[in-house]
């Protein structure tokens, strides 16, 4: 993995907030840019290419990275980053998205 602009805390914290509030989030991204088709999903790491799960599809768990737009330059861009790919997941699977995250 790519090195952070930010400590391994940061990341726990953000996994933590991923998995905790936007588990739904997670299929939908894996979905739509991982090339498969989850039960579930989980954010397991990020660095600063890309945003990486732990996908179930077929009772295996299977790992599936996303990249960003852009190298990560700071924590706040991967907020944007993950909302980013939620908006464009739900563009692409023509999923209605929900309010603001």
């Amino acid at each position: 993995m790519s090195d952070l602009p930010f400590g391994p805390d940061a990341v726990a914290a953000i996994a933590a907030h991923m998995n905790g509030d936007h588990a739904d989030d997670n299929v939908l991204i894996c979905r739509a840019f991982g090339g498969v088709e989850p039960t579930s999903a989980r954010v397991t790491g990020l660095d600063a290419e890309a945003m990486v799960f732990a996908a179930v599809v077929d009772g295996s768990e299977v790992e599936v990275r996303v990249p960003w737009s852009e190298p990560l330059q700071d924590r706040g861009s991967v907020r944007r980053e993950a909302v980013r790919m939620y908006t464009e997941a739900c563009a692409k699977l023509g999923v209605e998205p929900r309010g603001a995250h």
